[in-house]
């Protein structure tokens, strides 16, 4: 009935959700817009259909894909709606220390911010890419020297170009 009524009134607003509370006096719905709604007149409406205190509480697009829930890129459900409570900052800057693509295609969550799990593995990225040597960089190995050309930060190695232009995969030790 709230979408009916939000319609009519044209209002450029998305009801996500409504829960009553425990005696029924109180109804909150949950709502997503760009921008700011005069909603006061839908208000209104609301309260004499469902006879109850009406609030209405705008919440952001993470906020929406917490209520709505759904599965992520990785195929689980999403950590937002089983277990993630507070949402930390996640910027361009973790994909960029993961050597992730920079697509925003890529590297969104169903609710088009970037990826929380980002920021999950970010510490353990910077930590050891400080320790493995950089790509570029001349090496010793036990074939010989060379030149390194890739990183495995997850296996600790690194893929090195030996004089002889073979590349090899060493341990980054």
């Amino acid at each position: 009935r709230c979408r009916q009524l939000v319609a009519a009134h044209g209002l450029p607003m998305k009801v996500i959700s409504a829960e009553y509370n425990y005696d029924g006096t109180r109804l909150v719905f949950s709502f997503a817009s760009e921008k700011r709604v005069d909603f006061r007149e839908l208000v209104r409406e609301l309260a004499k259909v469902f006879r109850a205190r009406i609030e209405l509480r705008q919440v952001g697009v993470r906020d929406e894909a917490k209520l709505t829930g759904g599965v992520g890129t990785c195929g689980r459900e999403l950590c937002c709606r089983t277990w993630l409570t507070e949402f930390n900052p996640v910027s361009i800057k973790m994909a960029k220390h993961q050597d992730l693509p920079l697509s925003p295609m890529e590297i969104s969550g169903i609710c088009g911010r970037l990826l929380c799990c980002l920021g999950y593995e970010d510490d353990y990225y910077v930590e050891t890419k400080a320790r493995l040597p950089r790509v570029g960089e001349n090496v010793l190995t036990g074939d010989g020297a060379g030149r390194v050309v890739g990183v495995n930060v997850l296996k600790g190695t690194v893929n090195v170009q030996l004089e002889s232009e073979a590349i090899i995969e060493v341990s980054a030790e």
